[in-house]
């Protein structure tokens, strides 16, 4: 009954959380975001102490229940193994001793990088920000393909249910990590179920430590148990040592197969007092894992991790017929600056999947070599929506804080730049306005240049800098005017007759 509890929860979860990821249409309530901000790591970086402390407490009392149920990236590794048990019906499992010294090696490499803005790894090993480019990346296409497939079948007749969207690949480098991690942890589940749970994964590594303490244990009867060892061959934690009656808790991931398949009724779930014909060993390598942790750590530290230094972007100056790079990348609005950006955000990809207008992409060395697959604002196919504020109401971390429309209205995320060597006004001595037509602020005017032709004119200082200028600029094949982002967003006032800009502190930053 626990295992079919448990699998049942966890589908649930699995199902909502993914579909959440993939609903293009808003059709799914905005309140069933708390799926993502009940997700550990996002919780920790976003100091949620609520869930936190709820999280923290279900482990200690019912074990990794986290891992086993609420996590998608736990929840993909059982289907895989489910596959895998159904390719291979005799495959078995086998008790292996724990990774111990591999496990906190990770945790404290990612803690330390991360402690030296190398936000990259966390991001990367992160099992829901891992989860959320594999669905953001791979499987939304496949999602997206499908709504078109049956918008052509059902327009034929007559039937507009269905409307056909724009499928582009968001990003080459973040496309192949999610399909690297696909794979690889696919390819650890197909061969021994919660290998990367157990071995690479942080948030496994700090719930098993507390996990060990948890009252609620999976527990042999020396009785009954005639060590048989059907229950190691159904732990696909591999954590069950059938011959010696040891558990190691802090791999358990309480997926109650042991439970189930004994057959002599010597394997149950129950608190630790309840120690009537039973054992409760606990497997001598987690029991030696505090001195050896210590010992790890403090060497670890001292040795240190050297952080990575941004890469430089040289510009390639103004010229007509020469491409122009940003010298700073477009953080979306509600983020304070790009160094609050790194130290928050996990590349989980919910604002890159959520943008109504596609402006949000993961970016790659923009923001450094610690920045890799963090959001960056694009124009190449929309600009940002003058009262949109859907990344930051998503976020489950905090790195884009949540603004209102007028915050929003207020928030400068980058400034205009005009080049007039590129416009078609100044070259071709065409009539346009195009930009200024799409500039909500009009931070982007037309005045007189010749005749009767009019040229733009910009003010960067009441710039909100939403890309309307730049994506509708006809000018090929280099856009005449485009934004700058800025390191650390700024509040604009706009007033008549006077234009003043601060560096933000209000909104809730």
């Amino acid at each position: 009954m626990l295992r079919k509890i448990r699998i049942g929860v966890s589908i649930t979860f699995f199902f909502i959380i993914t579909l959440y990821f993939l609903d293009f249409r808003e059709l799914l309530p905005q309140s069933l975001h708390f799926l993502a901000e009940i997700q550990f790591l996002p919780a920790l970086l976003a100091l949620n102490i609520i869930i936190l402390t709820s999280l923290v407490l279900l482990t200690f009392v019912f074990g990794r229940v986290y891992c086993s149920s609420i996590c998608p990236m736990g929840v993909y590794q059982d289907v895989v193994a489910w596959f895998s048990k159904k390719a291979k019906r005799r495959k078995r499992y086998t008790y292996s001793p724990a990774k111990t010294i591999w496990r906190w090696a990770t945790l404290t490499i990612v803690l330390v990088a991360f402690l030296f803005g190398f936000t990259f790894l966390l991001g990367l090993l992160d099992p829901y920000g891992a989860y959320g480019r594999i669905v953001t990346h791979l499987f939304r296409p496949a999602y997206l393909a499908g709504n078109n497939l049956l918008e052509s079948i059902f327009t034929q007749f007559n039937n507009y249910t269905f409307f056909r969207v724009g499928i582009h690949m968001l990003s080459v480098a973040s496309t192949a990590i999610a399909l690297l991690t696909l794979l690889g942890i696919g390819f650890l589940a197909w061969r021994n179920g919660r290998t990367f749970c157990n071995t690479l994964c942080p948030v496994g590594t700090m719930l098993g430590s507390i996990s060990r303490y948890s009252l609620y244990k999976v527990q042999f009867d020396n009785v009954k148990c005639n060590s048989c060892g059907l229950c190691s061959m159904k732990c696909k934690a591999s954590c069950i040592d059938s011959k010696e009656l040891i558990v190691d808790y802090s791999r358990c991931i309480n997926c109650f197969n042991c439970v189930e398949a004994c057959k002599r009724d010597a394997m149950h779930y129950k608190p630790i007092w309840s120690k009537k014909h039973a054992s409760v060993k606990e497997s001598p390598v987690a029991v030696e894992v505090s001195q050896s942790k210590r010992r790890f750590l403090s060497s670890t530290f001292t040795t240190g991790i050297a952080a990575s230094s941004l890469l430089a972007q040289a510009t390639t100056g103004l010229s007509l017929k020469r491409e122009l790079k940003r010298q700073q990348p477009i953080a979306p609005p509600g983020v304070h600056n790009i160094d609050r950006l790194l130290q928050k955000c996990i590349s989980c990809h919910l604002c890159v999947t959520k943008c109504p207008s596609h402006v949000i992409k993961p970016a790659l060395f923009e923001y450094g070599l610690g920045g890799i697959m963090q959001p960056k604002l694009y124009f190449d196919h929309g600009f940002c929506s003058y009262d949109c504020t859907v990344c930051g109401d998503v976020c489950p971390t905090g790195a884009i804080l949540p603004l209102t429309k007028e915050e929003k209205h207020h928030t400068q995320m980058g400034q205009v730049n005009f080049i007039i060597e590129n416009c078609i006004v100044y070259y071709d001595e065409t009539s346009c306005g195009a930009c200024s037509e799409h500039c909500p602020t009009q931070a982007v005017s037309m005045v007189p240049y010749k005749g009767t032709l009019t040229i733009p004119h910009i003010e960067p200082s009441i710039c909100v800098g939403c890309g309307g200028c730049e994506y509708v600029c006809p000018a090929i094949p280099f856009k005449a005017i485009y934004v700058e982002g800025l390191k650390e967003q700024q509040i604009i006032e706009l007033v008549h007759e006077e234009k003043e800009e601060h560096v933000i502190d209000g909104f809730g930053f």
